[in-house]
């Protein structure tokens, strides 16, 4: 058993299955004798619905997938080089690819039986915004092992132009790599953007706040499940230990029952011969001093 191999198990698994199978190999690892593997793997967190399907998609579909790496190269390219017409064009690219592969990772996720709801399906496409947007978010992802879903850098055009904001040369952002020493000024409302993209806006504000307040206790219930879940797999050990000791302790007392029983046996059967041979002693005294008698009446000529 090592690490790598037992990722891959359990990040296969649907969620559910999820801590069962890990505190089982985690127990195996300790049997083995192997505890900071068990330690190592006892740390491993379930995957939530999003992350798990996210995971799905890479290990299922990989020639769907590379596409994404190749749009994030160019996109985070466009970026550096504030180039705002390649930045348009692969922004919707980015829109088109971004949703297809969310639409396949939740039907894998359904042909195993695991629905995505709205929610779950708006964090798998953040972990795909996260991937065009960061190297090492696509590194993370392209493992197969993400238990939670990953979150696209702040200021990222490619999200601007998903969410609906046109980007005109001259307004881009400045890139990551090149902060302002000068603090930004707080952006001025967009007369161009109408209230139905304004609605809109807050509308997925809201839920994205509703999403992360949800995920909050989610992760909440999810911990304490996994530290009763552990205290239940030391009380099954302490349980198991136990139990075997106390059938050592049964095994012991039979034994000893046996050995006492057979001592007794042997103890009677001494007592016995020790009162025959008491017996047979007396008698043969008795014989003996009548012996003598007749031996001294004799000498003494009666």
């Amino acid at each position: 058993m090592d690490l790598e191999s037992t990722l891959d198990e359990l990040y296969a698994l649907r969620p559910h299955e999820f801590t069962a199978a890990r505190n089982q190999r985690a127990a195996e690892a300790r049997r083995a004798g192997d505890r900071e593997l068990a330690e190592r793997i006892r740390a491993l967190r379930r995957p939530t619905v999003s992350a798990w399907a996210g995971n799905m998609l890479v290990r299922r579909e990989p020639d769907k997938v590379r596409p994404l790496i190749s749009l994030g190269e160019g996109l985070r390219e466009a970026h550096r080089n504030l180039d705002g017409e390649q930045l348009r064009e692969l922004g919707r690219q980015q829109h088109l690819l971004v949703g297809a592969l969310a639409r396949e990772a939740r039907q894998l996720a359904a042909e195993e039986g695991q629905s995505v709801g709205e929610a779950a399906l708006h964090e798998i496409e953040a972990t795909l915004h996260a991937v065009l947007a960061d190297p090492e978010a696509a590194r993370q992802w392209a493992a197969g092992h993400l238990d939670r879903p990953l979150s696209a850098p702040v200021g990222f055009t490619g999200l601007e132009a998903d969410a609906g904001v046109t980007v005109r040369p001259g307004r881009l952002p400045e890139p990551a790599s090149k902060p302002s020493r000068e603090p930004r000024p707080e952006p001025s409302p967009d007369p161009e953007e109408d209230a139905a993209s304004r609605r809109r806006r807050e509308k997925l504000e809201s839920a994205r706040q509703d999403a992360e307040e949800a995920e909050r206790q989610a992760r909440e219930r999810e911990q304490a499940h996994d530290e009763a879940v552990a205290v239940l797999q030391r009380s099954q050990t302490a349980l198991d230990e136990t139990g075997d000791r106390v059938a050592a302790l049964t095994r012991e007392l039979e034994e000893a029952k046996e050995r006492h029983r057979r001592t007794e046996r042997g103890y009677r059967d001494a007592r016995d011969q020790a009162e025959r041979t008491e017996h047979a002693a007396r008698d043969a005294r008795r014989r003996a001093d009548k012996a003598l008698t007749v031996v001294d009446r004799l000498d003494a000529g009666e």
